[in-house]
């Protein structure tokens, strides 16, 4: 028995929750017990915590892109284009987040380290302003596209 495309939608799936249960975790968690913390310390902890996240998110969009259009483009299920709309929803708000990803990577993050490098606090939570208001969103369509990607499975076939 072949339990590839198993494999691929368990790593398919785990990824997905590292990513939006980070999310979920860093806005909701994190980020309201922190708030009672020194701009300075605070804004060091989201410097330590940060990229170590990242590290995570990027993994996990290799392995999203890879098991994702993997099973597509081995037939799974009707393949690239056969499939159901949700697999439709899925693509296009995971191509968005990865957009905002690398936009907030290469941009907010970038210049939220530089303003903390020159010990520029006031820059630096500025920019971690930034950051949030992009997770936020991601968050938002990682929700929605976690819960699309579990329901739609069962609608229509």
């Amino acid at each position: 028995m072949d339990y590839s495309f198993a494999a691929a939608i368990g790593l398919h799936t785990l990824a997905a929750v590292i990513w939006v249960g980070g999310m979920f975790f860093a806005h909701m968690v994190l980020r309201p017990s922190v708030t009672e913390m020194t701009a300075s310390l605070r804004l060091a902890l989201w410097r330590r915590v940060l990229p170590r996240f990242f590290a995570w998110v990027a993994a996990s969009i290799v392995v999203l892109l890879a098991t994702g259009y993997g099973v597509l483009l081995t037939g799974y299920r009707g393949g690239i284009s056969g499939g159901n709309l949700h697999i439709d929803v899925m693509q296009i708000t995971g191509a968005v987040m990865i957009l905002l990803f690398i936009v907030m990577v290469l941009g907010p993050f970038l210049a939220f380290k530089r303003a903390l490098a020159t010990n520029d606090l006031v820059a630096a939570a500025r920019w971690q302003g930034r950051i949030r208001a992009i997770v936020v969103v991601n968050l938002v369509l990682g929700l929605f596209t976690t819960f699309i990607g579990a329901a739609g499975t069962f609608v229509g076939y």
